[in-house]
């Protein structure tokens, strides 16, 4: 090969990635640009930022407004997972591990899952590899303080400790 001759550049694999957002309540669902618009713009700026190695959003919008995240009951959920084993992407994009699921037993079914299918899961605010044991270690942590937290909302309902938290109190949500 000759020195001024360039070798060809290999284009990166693509990427599939689909984008999973909720929000607990329906309250605010209604406005123009709600919480569920704020996480997929996110996501899909996080997906942006990896376009040279072949990062690609999908279309399908995997929404749910008004949806809790203790159990798995959830409509665009169960066509995520769907899609999942259907091979139909290749990385599940959240803003935050907790919009996923908010119960450890159920994160880590979807883990299994997502492993089983070869798909990377990635929270774009938290960073994580879940292709590591670290990864999966932070993660596991993370989601004990989610399952921690909704563990006292079921012990004192309607109780707002955020709402209560005053100017010399620390919120505890």
């Amino acid at each position: 090969m000759r020195k001024n001759q360039e070798t060809p550049k290999v284009a990166p694999a693509r990427h599939r990635c689909a984008i999973y957002t909720r929000k607990s309540t329906e309250e605010g669902l209604e406005q123009e640009f709600n919480s569920l618009d704020a996480q997929r713009e996110a996501a899909e700026a996080f997906i942006q930022s990896q376009r040279r190695e072949g990062w690609i959003v999908l279309p399908e919008l995997y929404d749910d407004g008004g949806f809790t995240g203790a159990n798995m009951d959830r409509p665009a959920l169960t066509r995520l997972l769907h899609a999942v084993e259907a091979g139909d992407l290749d990385c599940v994009v959240v803003y935050k591990v907790d919009r996923l699921s908010r119960s450890l037993l159920d994160f880590t079914r979807m883990l299994s899952v997502f492993e089983k299918h070869e798909v990377s899961f990635v929270a774009v605010t938290q960073q994580f590899n879940t292709s590591t044991s670290l990864g999966r270690l932070t993660l596991n942590i993370l989601l004990s303080f989610a399952a921690q937290r909704q563990a006292r909302r079921l012990r004192w309902p309607g109780h707002s400790w955020h709402r209560k938290a005053g100017p010399s109190r620390c919120a505890l949500a």
